[in-house]
């Protein structure tokens, strides 16, 4: 398995992912996610994929892309609250569900953490929803931690 900067051939495999991701997120909660719905197209994959501040990452075997990483590099300057820094937002991390158990998501974590560094980057960020149980003990086993929560009320329920 090779990880490396995604390339515009990797796209329609990531949007096939894409669409596993859209479905484990709707299964998670139906109540506010959509069934079938994609976050990104084809023209918002590669557009990431050009733009230096959105590295996108795959783990591939052959041709064959068995997951992707999207990263955003968030840059703290200035701020009133938060103090200067630059800090690497994983906004996703999938791997095919027929790669999974398989040492690709750890592969793909190492690989953004490695060059988050590399990069100056403070920290890795990232949100997980909280019913996704597989997720969050994967990142535990990461060792990542809470930063903070987001807290919710559903105030009318269907």
């Amino acid at each position: 398995m090779e990880i490396r900067f995604a390339k515009p051939e990797d796209a329609l495999q990531i949007l096939a992912l894409l669409e596993e991701i859209g479905q484990v997120h709707y299964h998670i909660r139906p109540d506010i996610f959509q069934a079938n719905a994609q976050k990104y197209g084809a023209s918002q994959v590669l557009a990431r994929m050009a733009d230096p501040e959105t590295p996108t990452f795959v783990a591939v075997e052959g041709d064959t892309v068995l997951g992707y990483s999207f990263c955003e590099i968030k840059h703290f300057c200035g701020h009133p609250v938060m103090a200067d820094r630059k800090e690497m937002f994983l906004e996703d991390l999938c791997v095919a569900g027929s790669a999974r158990r398989m040492g690709v998501g750890k592969a793909l974590h190492t690989y953004v953490c490695d060059y988050a560094k590399k990069i100056g980057c403070y920290n890795l960020t990232l949100h997980v929803w909280s019913d996704n149980a597989g997720a969050v003990k994967f990142y535990e086993e990461m060792g990542m931690r809470p930063q903070r929560y987001i807290m919710e009320t559903i105030l009318e329920e269907k």
